[in-house]
């Protein structure tokens, strides 16, 4: 395998579990050095350390694998989105790097939109979104040349308690339904937000969606759901009437989904406070009427 952005060699030492040997390529001498350095005192035998230009050194070798983490942050533009304004360009050295291997794996921020990123790159085979305790931390692009274009993307969230995983292929086609609140409120994890998957949620768990823009879904009976779960106590009407008398001294976890008014804002105006074990989802239902979900968790 070859690591040909190597930085201080977090991702190699890990690889080495994996493969039999490493290439680590890093262009700055000095931080070469220290990976070096690290790989020896850690008794890491199996990763080189070259301190080159891995994209040139590309032309000596075949490898099975090659990974990058192209750097977010340019020369000349600063901190940077899209993947052919990263360093290395991977888009613009993809057939070079194809030369050497039939596998490529690329690692990119969680801020890289998924379309843009699938036309910056060819040869998707899978896409893993990587979350933990609800937070994306990265993207993971593997490039195979050999395969169709058909993606499959591979979601999951690492917590404490459990590790709740979601795929799909990306040209999957599926029937959603919609329905008013029922006894169960569920939260898709921030990995499955990410990917897009909504329609494909109300299929795959048999749950309802509460409008075709609100990402939250409901069933009368408790189904297992990669994301949080919520027993749905009381729907009411976004009326001042019944809401001033529902949120007089309330604590609660405020959210919105599809609303016109930020948590911030509503917080203020109804005089919630932050906190306790009570959450209120102010949402839109497939009906257009907007409305305060008042939920415990499950």
């Amino acid at each position: 395998m070859a690591d040909v952005t190597g930085g201080f060699g977090v991702d190699s030492f890990f690889f080495s579990e994996k493969f039999k040997d490493i290439h680590h390529f890093e262009l700055n001498n000095s931080l070469s050095n220290i990976a070096k350095h690290n790989f020896n005192t850690f008794n890491i035998n199996n990763v080189t350390c070259f301190p080159e230009d891995g994209l040139k050194r590309l032309t000596k070798s075949y490898y099975d694998v090659i990974y990058a983490d192209p750097s977010r942050r340019h020369q000349n533009k600063g901190k940077v989105f899209f993947l052919k304004d990263c360093e290395p360009n991977i888009p613009e050295n993809l057939e070079l790097l194809f030369k050497h291997c039939n596998t490529i794996l690329i690692k990119t921020s969680p801020m890289l939109d998924i379309t843009v990123g699938l036309k910056e790159l060819q040869y998707v085979s899978e896409l893993h979104i990587v979350a933990v305790n609800n937070e994306v931390k990265e993207l993971l692009w593997l490039l195979d040349k050999n395969k169709e274009y058909r993606p499959k993307v591979k979601t999951i969230n690492f917590s404490k308690s459990t590790n709740e995983e979601f795929e799909f292929d990306l040209n999957e086609t599926c029937a959603t339904t919609l329905a008013l609140p029922s006894t169960y409120l569920y939260v898709p994890n921030s990995a499955i937000m990410k990917s897009g998957a909504f329609d494909l949620l109300s299929e795959k768990f048999q749950i309802d969606k509460l409008h075709k823009h609100t990402h939250l879904y409901t069933s009368t009976k408790l189904i297992n759901f990669p994301g949080r779960r919520f027993k749905i106590n009381q729907v009411i009407p976004y009326h001042k009437r019944e809401i001033k008398e529902f949120l007089k001294n309330k604590k609660a976890n405020v959210a919105t989904r599809n609303f016109p008014e930020n948590v911030a804002f509503l917080s203020k105006k109804w005089k919630i406070k932050d906190g306790g074990s009570d959450y209120l989802f102010f949402t839109t239902l497939e009906n257009k009427k907007k409305v305060i979900l008042g939920c415990t968790k499950v």
